[in-house]
């Protein structure tokens, strides 16, 4: 499937301090990347993904109609917008997958026969099984 090219309308980054990987740089430069995506009014997706895609999204989803991922693995704002980028795409790439329909189907006759086959098969073993009797 070919990824979607997201429009930058869509989209807001910000950077925010974060917990994790940057040593001492960790308390003084907002590397967490906050990436905003206007769920609501994006034009990119019809109906069916966007139901689909709000599934996925959980809690991730505000009540604005945002979907909101934040991302704070790496030690520097682009590797952490990267991944937030990536993460969105992942997601809406995963949404766009139209699931199969199944059809319900009727076992076969040979299937039902199989089936009280074995049934019957492992009631005459359970049958033998008993208590050893002492013939003295």
């Amino acid at each position: 499937m070919i990824p979607i090219e997201i429009p930058d309308s869509d989209l807001s980054i910000s950077f925010v301090r974060a917990a994790g990987p940057g040593g001492q740089n960790v308390n003084k430069v907002a590397t967490a990347a906050q990436l905003r995506f206007d769920f609501a009014g994006t034009k990119i997706l019809n109906e069916r993904v966007k139901a689909r895609l709000r599934v996925l999204a959980g809690r991730r989803l505000t009540d604005e109609g945002v979907i909101l991922i934040i991302a704070r693995n790496h030690r520097t704002q682009e590797g952490n917008r990267r991944e937030a980028l990536s993460r969105l795409q992942d997601m809406i790439d995963a949404a766009r997958v139209e699931p199969k329909l199944r059809r319900a189907t009727k076992p076969t006759r040979a299937s039902k026969e199989r089936r009280l086959e074995g049934k019957a098969r492992d009631q005459r073993v359970k049958q033998t099984r008993g208590r050893v009797r002492s013939d003295d």
